[in-house]
């Protein structure tokens, strides 16, 4: 269904009718009066391409219907050599070679480390299918906590939010699940309400929540739930207002400085690097922050400089401004990354 919208749009863009199928006693049909006409050119839309199976069940019907297949478009393109069942061309705005294959053997090498009880894996993934197979392959490998985000796909409300997390519990009720909100990203903003829902129905399974929008972490008050702001600037003032500390992709560079704030709050003693903290993170907002960790962590190993699009690593100029940015405030690579 991911591609109804996108298809929809590029037929007003096109001039050209839009249709769509539908899956009945699991087989694709065409419903609500759509047909195909003999001898048409049609074009098949999809939103992700990985395996190209539901798309090819698509040509049967308009080879059924006596027409000509014009091509396959879709915005994201996951297929490989190894699982394309699609032979024509694909155009696509975005070719993403991920294979869940590759994330199946990183989780393995994390099973196997002394710190995996300490570990917090996030799926990835926009469909239901695939964040249950790498939730069941997590759990596998011992390792039982998940940062999951709704759907990217659309606009959605709470009670497709709360059927899309049900539905990975019943599947996979051995999981314990950080809720991600972060409505920039997926389009959906975590309501308080929805939350208590959440926890109230599955106590077991949703522990907590990363709120990288910014609505929650002030008010909500849920017993032996976790909250964590999803920025250095919030870390302390979290902590204040009963926060379990912070989730941040720029603690990969901040993270002994966010530990010292932690530590002299739980010990209370005067908070000297709170300030510096906050600084560091207020540079590195200034651009696309994992562009921004990748091109600063790139200074001392160059592993970094590997990005998968649309990602990339900043350009020479806002590298060069970003590090004068941090060496003004006594931050350097060569320090932190090395300690």
């Amino acid at each position: 269904m991911g591609g109804i919208i996108i298809g929809y749009e590029i037929g007003k863009l096109l001039k050209k009718e839009t249709i769509f199928c539908e899956r009945v006693s699991g087989k694709f049909v065409l419903r609500r009066g759509f047909n195909i006409k003999k001898r048409s050119k049609v074009l098949i839309v999809e939103d992700v391409i990985t395996t190209g199976k539901s798309s090819l069940e698509c040509v049967k019907l308009i080879k059924k219907s006596g027409a000509i297949l014009a091509g396959f478009a879709c915005i994201i393109d996951r297929s490989n050599n190894k699982n394309l069942k699609i032979k024509k061309k694909i155009i696509s705005q975005i070719k993403l070679n991920i294979p869940t294959y590759e994330k199946k053997k990183l989780i393995e090498k994390l099973g196997n480390n002394k710190f995996k009880d300490h570990f917090l894996i996030g799926t990835g993934n926009n469909a239901l299918k695939e964040n249950i197979d790498i939730m069941k392959h997590t759990l596998k490998n011992g390792i039982n906590r998940f940062l999951i985000m709704p759907p990217a796909y659309y606009k959605y409300g709470d009670q497709e939010c709360y059927k899309f997390f049900s539905n990975l519990i019943n599947k996979v009720p051995e999981s314990e699940i950080i809720l991600y909100n972060f409505e920039k990203l997926s389009g959906y903003k975590f309501s308080i309400e929805i939350v208590e829902k959440l926890v109230k129905d599955f106590p077991k399974q949703i522990v907590g929540v990363k709120d990288s929008s910014y609505n929650l972490y002030e008010t909500i008050k849920i017993p032996n739930f976790l909250v964590f702001p999803g920025s250095e600037t919030k870390l302390l003032k979290g902590l204040e207002l009963g926060c379990s500390g912070i989730i941040s992709a720029v603690c990969n560079v901040t993270g002994l400085l966010a530990r010292k704030v932690y530590d002299d709050f739980i010990n209370k003693k005067k908070q000297t690097f709170n300030e510096k903290l906050c600084a560091i993170r207020t540079i590195f907002d200034k651009y696309n922050l994992i562009s921004g960790v990748h091109s600063f962590m790139s200074v001392e190993n160059d592993k970094y400089k590997i990005l998968l699009p649309p990602l990339r690593l900043l350009s020479e100029n806002h590298k060069k401004e970003l590090i004068t940015q941090l060496k003004e405030i006594d931050f350097f690579p060569q320090k932190n990354i090395a300690a």
